[in-house]
């Protein structure tokens, strides 16, 4: 089955780290994809957070992110991460990964992310 999975969400604490994880399972990134993290909060739209465009490895962080979030790859793991520092209870969402490329367009089912003051 082609799917992504997400793992690595949880309970922190304002000021915490939780990496996140994206893996490619049925089909393998390849230099065409861009890889997203989006989330999202209760009553919310579906926002954008970070995106890795594999041909490049060149990135791009929402403002609300940018020098507290980093994405990356493993190409040997087939997985995308995006390590979340100093966390805060804005950032508390689901959190989902998207794959787009010429193999097609898949999402992953989300993981929680709760950060407490």
């Amino acid at each position: 089955e082609v799917q992504l999975v997400e793992s690595g969400g949880g309970l922190v604490q304002a000021g915490g780290s939780l990496r996140l994880s994206c893996a490619a399972s049925g089909f393998t990134f390849d230099d065409d994809d861009t890889i997203v993290w989006l989330r999202q909060a209760p009553g919310q739209e579906r926002e954008g957070v970070s995106c890795i465009f594999m041909r490049a490895g060149s990135t791009w962080y929402a403002d609300s992110v940018k020098g507290r979030f980093t994405i990356s790859s493993d190409n040997a793991k087939n997985t995308v991460y995006l390590q979340m520092n100093s966390l805060k209870p804005e950032d508390t969402a689901i959190y989902y990964c998207n794959s787009d490329g010429l193999s097609g367009s898949y999402w992953g089912q989300g993981t929680q992310v709760t950060v407490s003051s």
